[in-house]
């Protein structure tokens, strides 16, 4: 039998393929979707019929529908089709407890063949292994699998769930431009050239973050925002060069305010879209008590393991590494992995050193600490004293592992905040289904760039100083704190904010130190200065990354697996080819030229 094309003509699907139970048995239903499976049983043919609320068992026996059935003989996977038929219960000892719908089946009695499909480049299923190039070339493919597409449904009931939680709150959804002008935000701008104005270009939104300020001196005082935002910057797991923001800011708060909105944002997405208890108020933890703890401004806090500070223990040390960092003015530091040294073997504490090494440092000191003697390279190095001393501080037991460190800051968190989870995964100390918050708070307000010999801003350059360190901004501009935080989960950021500058002349201080001088101030942020001539109200907000978001609720380990159709890391798009040369007429069109590297 040939394959004829057929049309709706006028039917309507009365229910979904994976929401039929026993409870329906002897309902009449028009059901639409693909062929996932075929399998022909001595004449009886049988379809696994699929839409993207799951799948459901259609059988088509030529007693009962001839012509259904002599159609259903042609079929192959991935046609789309239509049925009328009947939901029943399935005969005993032959139900699926797999499937939602296993306990029924559907009599077919009648079919249409919406539309063929040539062989399909992968499986679709969750089981196959399939390459991520492959599936981000076919990624309309890739989105009819199960598992893509109960992470897109949970993107949606994210965003749902954030716009209900804020509606109720009293904010209203404002939408800003996509075509702006250029600033600096920390990363390079996606430039878009203007026809209309010869010679000029917008710049893609790298954050909201002007315009919802400028939304607080309107008076629009609760504004929140799911945005597109554009980075052309480096990419890894986390990111990629448009990504999308629950972008809100807030008038007339201090940083406890937006915390409670925040928090109660993250708790409608968790608790209420995943199930997960966000337990309020979330711990605040100081940026310098973090980074001395765990070596990192998000730390991860199913990690028990802390770095400690053992200076102290040192001073006298016969053993030059220490005395000589300590000498220098750095630190010694160390970890205790309680019971490491007794599992992990000598080829995984060489590794420990070649990872500490792999990021920068000299060298890492290790010790097993046994019953009647320590083990390591450094071991006869160690006096009595400061075998008792470091027991005595540190707990010490035998049978655990301490790692030691003298390096400069900031090498040695990094380094040691590395090694921390090395250890924990190691270890076993990282549970997967626990979810720990946290709010980093003080950060610095500005660093030094030593390559550009300049301050820059740690957040952005809008960041209001701490009420009081603004005393100390010129004559100490190191020493300010911040009115900024940042919301951490498992390790990672996935919301930062601050509160803002609201007075012209703080403003104009803090673009000084970013030596930003007045004439470049007034032509990149004219209009923004202008604008806290007219009575601008204090205000403060956050945005937090959507997307990092869903990959943690979803267990995923990139973004590329929440968002449906991402750029590869070099910012390519596999399906459409994207970034593509464009006609020489357009070019000249908007008066430019290309020139070669």
């Amino acid at each position: 039998m040939s394959t004829d094309i057929e049309q709706l003509g006028g039917w309507r699907r009365t229910r979904e393929c994976g929401t039929a139970r026993l409870e329906h048995a002897g309902e009449a239903v028009t059901l639409m979707g693909w062929v996932n499976a075929r399998r022909d049983h001595g004449g009886v043919i049988f379809i696994d019929l699929r839409d993207r609320s799951g799948l459901i068992q259609v059988v088509f026996n030529p007693s009962e529908a001839a012509e259904a059935h002599a159609k259903a003989g042609v079929l192959r996977l991935e046609y789309v089709v239509m049925v009328r038929g009947t939901i029943r219960p399935r005969p005993p000892a032959t139900e699926n407890t797999e499937l939602d719908t296993g306990a029924v089946e559907v009599r077919g009695d009648e079919l249409r063949i919406l539309n063929t499909s040539d062989m399909l480049p992968f499986a679709i299923g969750d089981d196959a292994e399939i390459s991520e190039q492959l599936r981000l070339r076919y990624r309309y493919l890739d989105l009819r699998r199960p598992s893509m597409w109960r992470r897109m449904a949970l993107r949606h009931r994210v965003c749902a769930a954030v716009r209900s939680y804020l509606s109720g709150a009293g904010f209203i959804e404002v939408e800003t431009p996509m075509l702006t002008r250029s600033t600096p935000e920390g990363a390079r701008d996606y430039l878009v050239p203007s026809r209309v104005n010869p010679g000029t270009f917008y710049a893609l939104p790298q954050s909201p973050q002007l315009f919802k300020q400028l939304l607080m001196v309107a008076g629009v005082d609760r504004y929140f925002q799911i945005v597109k935002c554009f980075r052309d910057e480096d990419l890894r797991a986390d990111r990629q060069p448009e990504f999308t923001q629950i972008d809100l800011e807030m008038a007339f708060v201090d940083p406890p305010a937006v915390f409670e909105v925040v928090e109660g944002v993250l708790e409608s997405v968790f608790l209420g879209v995943g199930g997960i208890e966000v337990p309020r108020p979330l711990p605040i933890m100081s940026y310098d008590e973090a980074m001395a703890r765990y070596g990192t401004d998000r730390p991860d806090l199913r990690c028990s393991l802390e770095i400690r500070d053992l200076s102290p223990v040192f001073g006298q040390s016969e053993f030059r590494v220490f005395t000589d960092a300590l000498s220098q003015g750095h630190r010694v530091r160390g970890i205790v992995a309680p019971g490491g040294g007794g599992v992990l073997s000598r080829r995984e504490l060489d590794e420990l050193v070649e990872t500490a090494a792999t990021a920068g440092a000299h060298g890492l000191v290790w010790v097993r600490i046994g019953e009647e003697a320590w083990q390591s390279p450094a071991a006869k190095f160690f006096s009595d004293a400061e075998r008792t001393q470091l027991a005595s501080e540190l707990g010490l037991r035998p049978g655990d592992l301490l790692v030691i460190l003298a390096e400069p800051r900031p090498l040695s968190d990094q380094v040691l905040g590395q090694l921390r989870l090395n250890l924990g995964r190691r270890l076993g100390l990282i549970a997967d289904n626990e979810y720990r918050f946290l709010w980093v708070t003080d950060f610095p307000l500005l660093e030094r760039d030593p390559e550009a010999g300049r301050y820059v801003a740690v957040h952005h350059p809008f960041t209001s100083p701490a009420d009081a360190d603004l005393g100390r901004l010129e004559q100490d501009p190191l020493a300010v704190r911040a009115k900024a935080y940042d919301v951490v989960l498992n390790g990672s950021e996935i919301g930062g904010g601050s509160i803002r500058i609201h007075r012209r002349d703080v403003q104009e201080r803090v673009f000084r130190l970013l030596n930003i001088g007045p004439e470049e101030a007034q032509a990149k942020f004219g209009f923004l200065l202008e604008a806290f001539r007219f009575g601008a109200p204090p205000h403060g907000g956050i945005a937090l990354g959507l997307d990092r978001i869903v990959m943690l609720l979803a267990g995923a380990d990139s973004i590329r697996e929440v968002i449906a159709f991402p750029k590869t890391q070099r910012a390519v798009c596999l399906l459409t080819e994207a970034p593509t040369t464009v006609d020489p007429a357009q070019l000249r069109e908007l008066g430019i030229k290309t020139v070669g590297n």
